[in-house]
């Protein structure tokens, strides 16, 4: 009875994809990250489901038999119910304005594929964060790096990574948003503040910085440079 009692305590992830192989796959990786998992074929099924059992986070593919993700996306926010479930958009769709339609649609997030599943489980754990707080621990985690924000200390596998005051802001900031592309000039909004006048190659200093302190080889490095376009916390780049 325990056991079932602790099972039932586990975020239910509810995979909306038509792709078998990507369910098992998503499904085994999500079971060993902590999650329960329940798996739907179709849009149609899956707003079934989602109205029996209200899923901690949706996992939805853009293109399904019957009915799109986007239409789905946009019932589910339309239903008492289900408005609130937190959506993750999975697509092979990666230009600007599907991204931008997806997130009208509903969707907290996106992500577009292929895509490695240590990108995809911290997109799911930072949503949760932001949108269920009984999930928003004080610890962040991306590959093997983590942040306990309580101590205001930072790991890598086993070492103690020790940071500028800076640095620790550009980190927390990327961990809090895994996968995703930040300019120079967005990161010094958020990371320095908009009243702040700093050069925009400040960055760069700063991205360095933080590179040395987190990587002891160059195969480490999980901050991808993005030319003409900025930085992200990426699986992809190590």
């Amino acid at each position: 009875m325990a056991n079932s009692n602790n099972n039932a305590a586990k975020p239910l992830i509810l995979i909306v994809e038509d792709e078998v192989p990507l369910v098992t796959m998503l499904k085994y990786n999500l079971e060993q990250e902590g999650f329960r998992t329940a798996a739907a074929g179709d849009g149609e099924v899956a707003l079934v489901m989602a109205d029996e059992e209200t899923p901690s986070l949706m996992l939805l593919d853009w293109m399904l038999p019957r009915m799109s993700g986007l239409e789905v996306c946009r019932q589910l926010r339309r239903g008492p119910r289900t408005r609130s479930i937190p959506i993750i958009m999975l697509t092979a769709r990666g230009e600007e304005d599907d991204r931008v339609r997806g997130l009208n649609s509903g969707a907290d997030d996106y992500i577009a594929k292929p895509f490695s599943i240590v990108e995809l489980i911290a997109r799911v754990r930072a949503v949760l964060r932001r949108t269920t707080p009984s999930h928003a621990d004080e610890t962040l985690q991306f590959g093997d790096i983590s942040m306990d924000l309580a101590a205001h200390r930072v790991r890598r596998s086993e070492r103690d990574i020790h940071l500028g005051p800076t640095e620790y802001r550009l980190l927390l900031h990327f961990m809090q948003h895994p996968g995703r592309v930040f300019s120079r000039e967005q990161l010094l909004d958020t990371v320095w503040g908009r009243d702040v006048y700093v050069e925009p190659r400040t960055v760069d200093v700063h991205i360095r910085r933080l590179r040395k302190a987190l990587n002891e080889t160059e195969d480490d490095d999980l901050i991808r440079t993005v030319r003409s376009a900025g930085y992200a916390l990426d699986a992809k780049s190590a």
